[in-house]
C-alpha cells in the first residue's frame, strides 16, 4: 500500500512537472503584437498632405505591428510607386493612429484610389517620415505673355479640371464636355507643371461664362479659334474642280461682320463672304473661280439662302498653264527718276542683244513656271527670282543720228543694272492676268569682251 502510494505521488508529479514546461514553452512561442490608439481624422489643409512613398515600407489594412494586419502593397510595390513618372501614385494622407509602442501610422490612398491602407509614418504624427514623404505634386511656371486662347478641339477631351488631373485627390472636371465652349475666348491667370510628367497645365476662366474656370492641359489651347467653332460662325466651302468633280480645297470663311452660329446671313454679310471665297488667298493656288455668288442671303428671294454653319460647293477652273504676262516693266533711274518701259525695243538699238544679257528686247513677257506656283506676292516674287528677272542689265547707248551700246575705253560694252523693287509687286496675280514690274538702276556694269561676267564700274 505503501509503495503503492509512492508510485502515484510520482506519477503525479511526473505529470504536474510536464504539464508546467508546456505552459511556460506556449508563452514564450506566441507573437508580441503592438495595439493600435484611438484613429484621429487629419484636419490640416488637404494640398499639405499629398506626400509620396519612400519604398522603406509596406502598406498595410491595419497599422503594420497589430494583430491582423495584411498586406496591401508590398514593400516592393511600394518602391515601384515611389520611383513612378505618373502622378496617379501619389499618396494623400487623411488619418492616423498611434500605437501603445509609439510607432506613427498614417491612413494614406493613392490619387487614383488603387491602394488604400496604413503605412508606418516614423514617431511623430505632425511630420511625414519613414514610409511616406511630403510631395509637391505641380510646380508653378510662368504664365504665358498671351493671355487670350481657344479650345483646339472642343469635345471630351482634354476638358477643364478643378487640378491637373491626379495631382490633388478626387479632382474632377469641372464640365465633362467643352463642345459648346467652342468659340468662347479663355484667359490664362496662372500656370503649372506636373511634377512626374512635366506636362504644363494653364489654369483659365471663359471669358463667355466666368463661372466656368479650371485647369486645361496647355496643348489643348491655341490663339484661333478652332476650326469646328469658325464653321459655326463662318461658310465651310468645297472648291470643286469643274474638270474632275472632286474637291480640290476646303476650308471655312468667316465674315468680320456680326455672325451668330446658325443665324441668318444678311445681304451685305453675303457679298462679303463671297468676295472673300473668290479672294486670291482663298482660292486654290492654279484656279480661277466659276461661281459668282455661291452664298445667298437668308431672305433671298432667288435662291433657298444660307445660314451661319451651312456648307457651300465652289466650281473652279483649273487655269491654263502659260503663266502671267508681263504688261509693263518699269525702271527708274535711281539719279534723274525717268521710268523707261524696258519692254519698249524701240528705245534701245537693234545690235544691243547678246546670248549673255538680258537686255530690252529678250526680256520675257510671260513667265511660264508651274501654273500652281503663283498666288501671292511673295510666291510672284519668288518665280521671277527663278526665271532670272529680279536683277536685269540693260545697255546703255550712245547719242545722236546712229546710236550704238556704249562701251568703256577698252571696249567693253556698258549696261545699267535694275534690280527688282519686290515692295511694289502686286500682293496677288491671276493667271492669264497682266503684271506690271518695276526696277531701280543700281549701277553701271561693264561685260568683259569675249566673256559672261559682268563687272561693276566703280
Amino acid at each position: 500500500m505503501q509503495s503503492s502510494l509512492k508510485k502515484s505521488l510520482y506519477l503525479g508529479l511526473a505529470a504536474l512537472s510536464f504539464a508546467g514546461v508546456a505552459a511556460v514553452s506556449t508563452t514564450a512561442s506566441a507573437k508580441s503584437y503592438a495595439t493600435a490608439g484611438a484613429y484621429s481624422t487629419l484636419k490640416s489643409d488637404a494640398t499639405t498632405r499629398n506626400v509620396e512613398a519612400t519604398g522603406t515600407n509596406a502598406l498595410y489594412s491595419k497599422p503594420g505591428t497589430v494583430k491582423g494586419a495584411k498586406v496591401v502593397a508590398s514593400k516592393a510595390t511600394m518602391a515601384k510607386l515611389a520611383s513612378s513618372k505618373k502622378s496617379a501614385d501619389y499618396f494623400r494622407a487623411y488619418g492616423v493612429k498611434t500605437t501603445n509602442r509609439g510607432s506613427v501610422y498614417y491612413k494614406v490612398v493613392t490619387m487614383d484610389g488603387k491602394y488604400r491602407g496604413y503605412v508606418y509614418g516614423g514617431k511623430s504624427d505632425t511630420t511625414f517620415a519613414g514610409g511616406i514623404k511630403s510631395a509637391s505634386t505641380t510646380t508653378t511656371a510662368t504664365t504665358p505673355a498671351t493671355k487670350t486662347y481657344y479650345l483646339a478641339k472642343p469635345g471630351t477631351t482634354n476638358t477643364l479640371w478643378t487640378a491637373p488631373k491626379y495631382t490633388q485627390y478626387k479632382a474632377s472636371k469641372v464640365i465633362n464636355s467643352t463642345e459648346a465652349l467652342a468659340s468662347d475666348q479663355f484667359v490664362v491667370d496662372s500656370a503649372a507643371t506636373k511634377t512626374r510628367e512635366g506636362s504644363l497645365y494653364y489654369h483659365v476662366t471663359d471669358q463667355t461664362n466666368k463661372s466656368i474656370s479650371g485647369w486645361i492641359y496647355a496643348g489643348a489651347l491655341q490663339t484661333t479659334p478652332s476650326n469646328s467653332a469658325l464653321a459655326k460662325k463662318g461658310i465651310t466651302v468645297n472648291y470643286i474642280d469643274q474638270t474632275t468633280g472632286k474637291a480640290v480645297k476646303s476650308g471655312v470663311i468667316v465674315t468680320t461682320d456680326g455672325a451668330t452660329a446658325g443665324g441668318d446671313i444678311t445681304a451685305d454679310q453675303a457679298t462679303a463672304l463671297n468676295g472673300l471665297i473668290g479672294n486670291a488667298t482663298n482660292l486654290p493656288k492654279g484656279y480661277t473661280l466659276v461661281s459668282t455668288t455661291p452664298v445667298a442671303a437668308t431672305s433671298s428671294t432667288t435662291a433657298a439662302g444660307n445660314k451661319f454653319g451651312d456648307t457651300v460647293n465652289v466650281t473652279v477652273a483649273p487655269n491654263a498653264a502659260a503663266g502671267i504676262k508681263v504688261s509693263a516693266l518699269n525702271g527708274v533711274n535711281a539719279t534723274t527718276g525717268v521710268t523707261t518701259n524696258l519692254l519698249d525695243a524701240a528705245n534701245f538699238a537693234s545690235d544691243a542683244t547678246t546670248t549673255t544679257t538680258k537686255a530690252a528686247e529678250n526680256f520675257l513677257a510671260n513667265y511660264t513656271g508651274a501654273k500652281d506656283s503663283i498666288s501671292s506676292q511673295s510666291d510672284l516674287s519668288a518665280a521671277l527670282t527663278s526665271a532670272k528677272l529680279d536683277a536685269v542689265f540693260v545697255p546703255q547707248m550712245t547719242t545722236g543720228e546712229t546710236p550704238a551700246q556704249a562701251t568703256d575705253a577698252n571696249g567693253n560694252k556698258l549696261f545699267t543694272k535694275y534690280a527688282l523693287n519686290t515692295q511694289l509687286l502686286p500682293t496677288s496675280a491671276v493667271f492669264g492676268g497682266n503684271v506690271t514690274l518695276y526696277y531701280t538702276s543700281t549701277g553701271t556694269y561693264a561685260q568683259t569682251n569675249g566673256s559672261s561676267s559682268m563687272t561693276e564700274v566703280k
